[in-house]
């Protein structure tokens, strides 16, 4: 029998697990774009160690899903405190996002990068680092891109180099911006984990896992049968989010509505 061809050919549609699981033998949490607040990541983390403590001991992942920095006040303070938690804790996991993509390329001294991790709230991140909010303003991105090669730690630029594309445990897929569909996950590319929005956040059908992502804030966690968003603004809202789960069971953590002062 000739096979028909090839565009002839129904593809049979992805779907992820109906009940997903992470498996029952860990626990993992996964925190939303932070930009900043190391006050709220701070307080979120102490949520999730009530919360890990009250459900029993169990090996527990935590993973951060990228976009620690910019927008916020306290960028370089973020950074620390997740380099402590990776010295601390050896099931910490980091994802790289697309704030982290610029952020790496200024403070090498990059001056066209320079420009545009300015225009995504990069002014705030200098001034983390000790660089005057009026002085970032006045500088041009040649002397900006000098600047930040000269006075951002190489330990924090080698920290953030290292994190990971995504993290995948069990059924779920856990990364930055989203997923470009129709590609499998073992074969999409660093930009569509980072940069994706429209194309990921429209498609109904599902993934071969489910997929646990922020970059796309929304004012709640935006839950779907195919992805769960967790970045709900906390630059701006005061509110960070955090996914928990262990084996079927999902549960969200968030810190307070109010900004801090």
């Amino acid at each position: 029998m000739i096979a028909p061809p090839a565009w002839l050919r129904r593809k049979a549609p992805i779907s992820a697990p109906p009940s997903p699981s992470v498996g029952d033998d860990r626990r993992v949490y996964a925190i939303g774009d932070i930009h900043g607040r190391d006050d709220l990541l701070r307080d979120l983390l102490a949520l999730i160690a009530r919360d890990s403590e009250a459900r029993g001991a169990i090996p527990t992942y935590l993973i951060l899903l990228g976009d620690l920095v910019d927008r916020g006040r306290w960028s370089a303070q973020v950074i620390e405190r997740a380099m402590e938690l990776a010295r601390t804790n050896p099931l910490a996991r980091f994802v790289k996002g697309n704030h982290e993509e610029a952020f790496l390329m200024a403070a090498r001294g990059h001056v066209r990068a320079t420009h545009y991790f300015r225009q995504y709230g990069g002014t705030e991140t200098a001034a983390s680092y000790g660089l005057a909010l009026s002085d970032c303003d006045a500088m041009d991105d040649a002397a900006l891109a000098d600047w930040m090669l000269g006075n951002v730690p190489r330990a924090h630029v080698d920290f953030v180099d290292g994190f990971e594309d995504s993290v995948t445990i069990g059924d779920y897929f856990f990364v930055h911006a989203g997923v470009k569909p129709g590609v499998p996950l073992h074969a999409q590319s660093p930009d569509d984990l980072r940069w994706i929005r429209t194309e990921f956040l429209d498609h109904r059908d599902g993934h071969e896992k489910m997929i646990v992502h922020g970059h796309n804030i929304s004012e709640n966690v935006d839950e779907r049968s195919n992805r769960i968003g967790i970045d709900t603004g906390a630059y701006r809202s005061g509110r960070l989010t955090a996914i928990g789960l262990q084996g079927t069971a999902r549960w969200f953590l968030q810190t307070g509505v109010e900004c801090a002062a």
